[in-house]
């Protein structure tokens, strides 16, 4: 008899293969009455890594949750905690007037 796999325990593997620190990836699971939310907790750096550019790997992951939340008859939420500590990098674009100003002719 296979053992079967679950929602949580998907996205704690995939999650564990992508991030460079595996023994800090922490996967909650809880059932209410808007369907299974799925927390995930890494550790700071790994961040980028579980956001991917622009939101892709995260967007990914929340598709696949949701075919498997389909297979099953739920919805399944993921939801990435900040981690304690992480910085939000600030937007460092200039503004015109100072690349302009920057231009050595």
């Amino acid at each position: 008899m296979t053992e079967k796999v679950t929602d949580r325990d998907f996205v704690e593997y995939v999650v564990k293969q992508i991030v460079n620190n595996p023994d800090q990836v922490k996967v909650d699971r809880k059932i209410d009455e808007m369907g299974v939310l799925i927390t995930l907790d890494v550790h700071p750096e790994d961040m980028g890594m579980i956001i991917g550019r622009e939101g892709a790997t995260a967007k990914a992951l929340r598709t696949l949750l949701r075919v498997i939340g389909a297979r099953n008859n739920a919805r399944v939420n993921l939801k990435i905690n900040e981690p304690e500590g992480s910085e939000k990098k600030m937007n460092d674009r200039k503004s015109i007037d100072e690349v302009v100003s920057d231009i050595n002719i």
